[in-house]
């Protein structure tokens, strides 16, 4: 079993998604970092979106390789290079590209037979992987690229169904037994948590799956969501690392930060030379993550309220293919261009780059965890934009209990691929933005706990810092657990 020597090989196998794939790929840098084997697989075009980062880091020392498994293209339909959630052209494509990654679990598979790690990590969109740990006798943990909250907001609508006793799907229920007060609608809940389709039961599988492994490794940290945590290891009775935020750790110069994810759309000292000319918190960021893709309507919308609040921004777009409305009012680009007013970006951002920016004053989100997090390392003020996935349950965590943002007012969940249902007007647009850019007192108050949420995020990654001691504190243990299969090994005559 697993490798000799006092040396952890450790095998990272996370899923085909930006918000899943780059967190994960941080904490295998993470560990690498700190002396282990760590070794990422994945497909060729997804190695592309990280490889810079890896050869920086085995030209640092560290022991960290990709391995490349083929990608199913021919197989499924896709064309070649469309081997990631956020390369998708077409809504049609999405079922493709599911069955093509169920279609990689043989080659996996093979790999971490073949290679004998001492642990896998694994996404948790990846539940056969625990029977590939048992069958080599080794510990398996699940990557959640979510928040403590939003698990255990999920775990209580699960184990006590609230919305059974409101009449509409606009009336409000308290989301039972968790330490704060947490009130949602129905059209807020995921698709999932209702019906018993085929995805319910793939969830509950994953959820069944969770309790078997040893244990998980969350991208958070102890003084965010300490109440959250608890809940967790106790209610939910799951074992748990944080050792986030993890993109601070490993991306600390301005060429990691440049350097992670896809290929900016523009040269990143076009975006830093712009900002350098503002005034510090003056430019609100603007950013819905790497899978939506909003209607001509909607973008409308916003640019029409970011003009009329008057405010400096930074905003990228990622507009629906064959949409054909009129996506910006006419002039637009010009007057923004002129006055200087607004810098557009149409696709991939150097985001960690920009937020790290002095004259970056607050951040849209559409609630992704990774954005979250991104935005609280900067010591950010948010304006919450939930639309799918768990990005509801997160703004809750935002805005009531962190209470370091405000809500554009969105009411109901949809998926990454239809944008959103109905439309936020620009009203609303202007509103948010002039409340969280101004200087009133609830911004300020606002801005002030994003501030103190950013140091404790520095100082939790930190020497002696509770995310640090967490990934030390595990190291240990999953050395401790090798020893003694080791000494188990020999004893049995393997």
């Amino acid at each position: 079993m697993a490798s000799g020597g006092d040396e952890l090989n450790i095998i990272f196998v996370p899923y085909l998604s930006p918000g899943h794939m780059i967190p994960m790929i941080d904490v295998a840098r993470l560990f690498a970092a700190h002396g282990v084997i760590a070794t990422i697989i994945t497909t060729p075009s997804n190695s592309l979106l990280f490889q810079n980062s890896i050869d920086h880091d085995i030209n640092s020392g560290h022991k960290i390789s990709i391995h490349q498994i083929q990608f199913p293209h021919a197989e499924v339909g896709l064309p070649v290079g469309i081997e990631n959630f956020s390369t998708l052209t077409s809504p049609d494509m999405a079922p493709k590209l599911f069955y093509a990654v169920s279609m990689l679990q043989q080659s996996i598979e093979q790999v971490i037979l073949d290679r004998k790690p001492d642990c896998i990590v694994s996404d948790m969109f990846f539940p056969w992987t625990l029977q590939v740990a048992r069958q080599l006798g080794i510990p398996r943990f699940v990557f959640h690229g979510s928040s403590y909250f939003a698990q255990c907001a999920e775990h209580s609508v699960e184990q006590h169904k609230p919305y059974l006793n409101v009449e509409s799907d606009m009336e409000t229920f308290l989301l039972p037994e968790l330490p704060h007060k947490i009130e949602m609608m129905k059209l807020q809940l995921m698709d999932f948590m209702t019906p018993a389709d085929e995805f319910s039961k793939f969830m509950n599988l994953i959820k069944e799956t969770d309790k078997k492994s040893y244990g998980t490794i969350t991208n958070s940290f102890y003084e965010l969501e300490h109440d959250y945590e608890e809940y967790y290891k106790r209610v939910m009775g799951m074992k748990s690392w944080s050792m986030g935020p993890v993109s601070r750790v490993v991306n600390r110069d301005a060429s990691k930060k440049a350097q992670r994810g896809n290929k900016s759309a523009v040269g990143e000292q076009d975006c830093i030379t712009w900002l350098n000319f503002k005034e510090h918190n003056s430019v609100l960021y603007i950013c819905f993550g790497s899978l939506t893709k909003l209607s001509g309507a909607q973008l409308l919308e916003i640019a029409a309220g970011l003009e009329a609040s008057g405010h400096q921004f930074m905003w990228v777009i990622r507009k629906r293919e064959n949409d054909e409305d009129p996506w910006l009012p006419e002039g637009f680009e010009e007057r923004m261009r002129e006055s200087k007013k607004g810098f557009i970006i149409k696709g991939w951002a150097p985001q960690l780059l920009i937020l790290d920016h002095p004259a970056i004053g607050g951040m849209v989100t559409h609630c992704g965890w990774n954005s979250i997090l991104e935005g609280l390392n900067a010591g950010l003020p948010l304006i919450t934009w939930p639309l799918f996935a768990e990005q509801f349950y997160n703004e809750k965590l935002v805005t009531k209990v962190l209470r370091i943002g405000v809500s554009v007012g969105v009411t109901e969940w949809t998926t990454s691929y239809d944008g959103q249902k109905g439309l936020v007007r620009r009203e609303e647009v202007e509103k948010a933005v002039a409340l969280m850019m101004g200087g009133g007192r609830e911004a300020m108050e606002i801005r002030k706990q994003a501030k103190e949420l950013g140091a404790a995020a520095k100082k939790a990654v930190e020497n002696g810092g509770s995310s640090e001691a967490n990934l030390i504190a595990l190291i240990n243990e999953l050395k401790t657990v090798k020893q003694g299969a080791t000494a188990r090994d020999k004893f049995n005559g393997e």
